[in-house]
């Protein structure tokens, strides 16, 4: 475990663009640093979320942070 994470379970990350494949949760939080220096909105999600709004034609609600 990685910082109380099985290195196993895989996220993806979702910008207006799209998701990204199934990948690793320290490679995901990179590409949103990398999202983020551009400019680009990211969000990580879990690869079950990640498939489920694949299956709703991409609908992500986006969190709201109060």
């Amino acid at each position: 475990m990685e910082g109380g994470y099985d290195v196993q379970h895989k996220f993806m990350v979702r910008t207006d663009r799209g998701l990204s494949k199934p990948i690793p949760r320290a490679e995901a939080i990179e590409m949103v640093k990398d999202y983020s220096s551009q400019g680009v909105e990211a969000y990580i999600v879990s690869e079950d979320e990640g498939k489920r709004i694949e299956k709703n034609n991409n609908q992500f609600n986006t969190p709201k942070w109060n």
